[in-house]
Formats: structure tokens, sequence, C-alpha cells
């Protein structure tokens, strides 16, 4: 009988012998690995924060404690021993548990977490809401050394250590973020490691943090020994503890940055990889090219260069024509705008849902200072996602600030005319949503003046109805036209390459033999595309129907449900179009 099969909860775990928890510890490695593999998920940054797991919850009281959790990368040790193992051991039950801290699961999570940096700060207003109602338990935040780097974490450090009551933060420093840690504060990290955290510069201490350093960060009785020090202590306390990422697992250990995450299957041999062209590969190729050029290009990114597959022989190719901010997206917008009003050329990689972070320095550093930067943004759509990680959002979020120009390009052609366009012209800042689909090649360069702004490309003249599609929708856009002329309807379909505004000559020239149009964006219709155009018509007599996503938090649920859901299918498009003709 397993260890684990004893465990329902955290009361079970103080009932362990040292022995007893050091095989529970390795039982959850193998349930982390066998899930990861069946389902994909985190795995290294869970992987190295087993040992501190068990130890908090030997030590201290969950649910009447509170831990929050960063980013949720290392809640999954946390989730078995709170009565969620099944989502671990039985594969019935993988879908039933989410990869993210979640309180509809369970009365030991207090946050839905998925974005970085958050936990300090979280943390820090529920210890404030405790003291203001004069109650009694510890407030534990646990924080990666890699979100350190995030400015909301700075912003918590410096309001917790002016409480004046119990606030324990763990920062678990595995030395890596998702790839290796970028910034200043990292020096003062290894300072503390290399001297046993006894270096007199200490940025902990300087902030106004009692300080304990674990270097034994795997070790439960060093951990737990630890914890009792600082449990129902009365005042701010940092403590720095020295973890592996990916322990238990070799290739996890060995290449922390490839083994931070991954796909299903990772445990079965693979073959080669097949070298083929896609987004991410041209958009390398291109910034490679204008390095090589001796061009100011800079490429950035925030943390997360796999998302781009910015691996480690692009960036030492790149050399000082790349930077790395950590995670930072607030800054790296700031960074961007710098960098271009000083002559450089910045291209800002940026996954969708992570641009939401940045709404004040895209307004403000970027858009009110027109600095001429180019801002890529990866994987914007609808999506199966966990509700933490949608991006869905990027086209309101971004569309409506004055001054961009959001492009959306349908295939290979475009997104490079859009990307030489962006990088060579001077007078606004550029926003580039590369597709997030397979490759399309037209096979014929796109010779389009994008700096005529705004103006749609229309691909088929018909009559009657006009089909917009944006982006990722083209191809959408193109199978409902299919479908119409089997109907008899030669429908015009319109490629609009611009999110950020309207073609009014265009639009205009419509109303002559069209009644209907029909807008098609991947993502929230709510302060979308799609209804700049319905206000463009809305003192005219034409039918306007806007398709996309509804203003919510999805979480896990399938493309083909919510296609169905959002009636994003050709057959329903067109169903509805024949209900308003007859």
């Amino acid at each position: 009988m397993q260890i684990l099969d004893r465990i329902n909860s955290p009361m079970d775990v103080k009932k362990l012998s040292e022995h007893e928890m050091e095989t529970l510890a390795q039982e959850i490695r193998d349930g982390i690995i066998k899930r990861v593999n069946t389902i994909g998920g985190h795995l290294g940054p869970d992987l190295g924060i087993v040992e501190a797991t068990i130890a908090l919850h030997y030590v201290f009281d969950s649910p009447k404690d509170k831990f929050v959790f960063d980013v949720s990368h290392q809640v999954y040790p946390h989730k078995m021993l709170t009565g969620r193992k099944q989502g671990f051991l039985d594969p019935s039950y993988y879908s039933k548990i989410s990869g993210y801290s979640n309180p509809a699961e369970s009365e030991h999570d207090h946050f839905v977490i998925g974005h970085t940096s958050t936990s300090v700060s979280l943390a820090t207003g529920m210890a404030k809401a405790r003291d203001i109602k004069s109650e009694n338990y510890n407030v534990i935040a646990l924080i990666g050394d890699g979100s350190l780097s995030g400015g909301e974490a700075y912003e918590g450090f410096n309001n917790a250590a002016e409480l004046n009551s119990n606030m324990i933060i763990i920062v678990n420093d595995n030395e890596m973020s998702i790839a290796p840690n970028q910034g200043g504060l990292y020096k003062n990290l290894k300072e503390l490691r290399e001297t046993n955290g006894t270096a007199q510069n200490n940025v902990f201490k300087a902030i106004g943090f009692e300080y304990f350093y674990v270097e034994e960060g795997n070790n439960i009785k060093t951990l737990i020994q630890t914890f009792e020090k600082v449990k129902n202590i009365n005042h701010p306390v940092v403590v720095h503890i020295h973890t592996l990422k990916g322990k238990g697992y070799k290739p996890a250990e060995e290449d922390k940055e490839t083994y931070h995450w991954q796909l299903p299957g990772f445990l079965e041999p693979k073959a080669a990889p097949f070298e083929q062209e896609t987004y991410n590969s041209i958009t390398k190729d291109f910034l490679l090219a204008k390095k090589q050029q001796n061009e100011p290009v800079v490429a950035i990114t925030a943390a997360t260069p796999g998302v781009f597959e910015f691996n480690s022989d692009f960036r030492a190719k790149m050399g000082a024509n790349y930077t790395d901010v950590g995670i930072a997206e607030e800054h790296a917008i700031a960074y961007a705008s710098g960098l271009a009003k000083n002559g450089a050329k910045p291209v800002l990689a940026l996954m969708s849902s992570f641009v939401q972070r940045t709404y004040d320095q895209m307004s403000q550093d970027l858009a009110l200072n027109n600095s001429p930067a180019t801002v890529l943004i990866y994987w914007g759509g609808i999506s199966n996602a966990d509700m933490t990680h949608l991006c869905t959002f990027d086209i309101p979020l971004i569309s409506n600030i004055p001054n961009i120009v959001y492009l959306a390009p349908t295939n290979k052609e475009e997104y490079l005319a859009m990307l030489e366009w962006s990088y060579n012209q001077t007078e606004h800042p550029v926003f580039i949503r590369v597709p997030a689909a397979p490759l399309v090649s037209t096979g014929m360069k796109d010779t389009t003046d994008y700096s005529i702004l705004n103006k749609f490309k229309v691909i088929h003249k018909g009559e009657k109805i006009a089909v917009i599609a944006a982006g990722g929708f083209f191809s959408l856009g193109q199978n409902v036209r299919e479908e119409l002329s089997k109907c008899g309807i030669d429908a015009t379909l319109i490629n609009p390459c611009y999110l950020t505004g309207v073609d009014e000559e265009v639009l205009e020239s419509l109303k002559d033999n069209h009644s209907l149009v029909i807008t098609l964006e991947n993502g929230e219709i709510d302060g979308g595309f799609g209804e700049k155009i319905t206000r463009f018509y809305g003192d005219s007599d034409m039918k306007v129907l806007n398709y996309g996503s509804k203003k919510e938090f999805t979480d896990r649920v399938s493309l083909d449900e919510l296609y169905n859901r959002y009636r994003l299918k050709k057959e329903l498009i067109v169903e509805d179009i024949q209900k308003i003709l007859n």
C-alpha cells in the first residue's frame, strides 16, 4: 500500500514519519510525471517543490493557515495533499482537476491563479484583512525566483514589509524562470546561495524582512525545522529555499528550460523533428537577417522564449541584439518604446494572454509617444485553454488605443510584408497578430503599401452578402463564401488587414448592392473589430452580424463546443444568414 493512499487531507500528512514523508515525495513525483505525460502540463517546477509542500502541510494548518501560490506552476503537490490526488493518479479524473490553483476545487485554494508575480500582493491583502478583523492565523505566500522579476512582486514585497504582523514569504530559488533568469536581482540571489544566506548584501533584509536561508530546499527535515521557526511569527519574514527544478526526473534536472512544461507523451521515444517552415521560424529568420545586416534590431521577450521558439541557439546568434527582460511585460513595452525613440528597431514578442498586463504602458509609454516599436502578439484567438491563459481579449485591449496600428495577416507573405513595413516605418507603434495556425503561403510576394492605413483588401467582389474575415478567421470566411455559393449567393469576401480602423470607402461602396455584412474575428466581440463595422453602418439600412467569442472566462472547453456556442461554423453562419434573408 502506498503512503499516498493514506493521504486524504493535510491532517494525514502530520501523522507521517520522516521516512514515510520521503517515500511520499517519490510517490507524488510519480503521479506528476504520469499525469503530465498523459495530458501535458507544468513539470519541472512541480517536481522541485515536492518536499517543501510536504513540509508546509506538516507544519502549518491549511485551510486555516492560508497558502497563496504564485503562477500555480508549483501547485500540483499541494493539490495531491489536499484531497485531489485522483487528479494525478487516475486518468479518468485528470480533466476534472485543473493545472492551476482553483477555489472551486478545494477550500485549500484561495485564488484562481495563472499569471506570475501576484502571490505576495494577494497574500498581503489577506494578511491585512486578517489583522483588521482581529483574527489569528498564518498567511504564507510561495513565489518562485523567476517571478521576482515581475513588477508586481516588487510592489507586493514593498507593501508586505510594512505589515507589523504575521506574513511569511517562501522564495523558491531553483535558479530558473522558464528560461534562465535575467536581471540584476539574481546576482544577489546567487551571492546569498554561495554564502549560505550570510552575504552582507541582502535584498530582502534591505526591504525590511527578517531572513532565513535553507540551502537544502529538498530536505524535508531541514524545511520542517525552518518552517516551525517562522510559524506564528509576528512580523514579515522571508524564507529563501534553494531547490532543484525538475528533481527526480533526470532529463528535467539537466534541461530545465525544455521540461518546464511538456506536451503529452514526453516519456515516449520521439523521432527527430521534421523541419518545416512556421510563423515562428520565419520570424526568427527575419530577425537574424536584420542582425547579420548590422541593423540596430533588438529582439525582446519577457521570460517566455519558448512560446516563440527563441531557443538557446537563436539567442546565442542574436547576442547583444536579444533581450530577455524577465517576467516584466510592462517594462518590456516601455523598454521597446525607449529603444525606438532612440533609433533602434525593437521587435517585442508577447503571448496574447500576457499582454493584458501592459495596458498603461501601451497607452502612456508607447502610444502617447508614438514610438515606432513592433510588437508581435502570439496565440491570439479562441482556445480550449485554462481560464487563466485565455487569448481572446487582445483585439479589444489593443485596437482601441489611439496611435496604435494593429495588423492581422492571413498568410506568410502578408505577415512578412507587414513585418518589414513595421520594422522600417517611423510613424506608429505597430502590433501584428501572428496567425495562431499552421502556416499558409500563397507563393506570391505581397506588395501592399501598409502605410496607407485601414485599407481593406476586397478578395472577391459579389453582391447581397459581404463577409469581412480578419486574420486567422479568413479561412472561415472563405468557407462561408463557398457555402453561400451553393445556395446561389455570390458573396463578397474582404480581408480587412487592419484591426484598428475601417475602410470607409469600401464599406460605403457595399451599400450599393449589399444588404448584410458578416464580420468574423478570432476573439471577443465586445469592443472588438466587428463592432467598428457595426457602428459605421449604424445610421443606415445595412444589417451586420458580428461573429467571435462572448465576453466570458471559459475553462478548458473544447474548441468544437465553443465554435458551436458562438456559431462559428460555416453551416451555422449560413443558417443565420438565410434566416435574415427570408
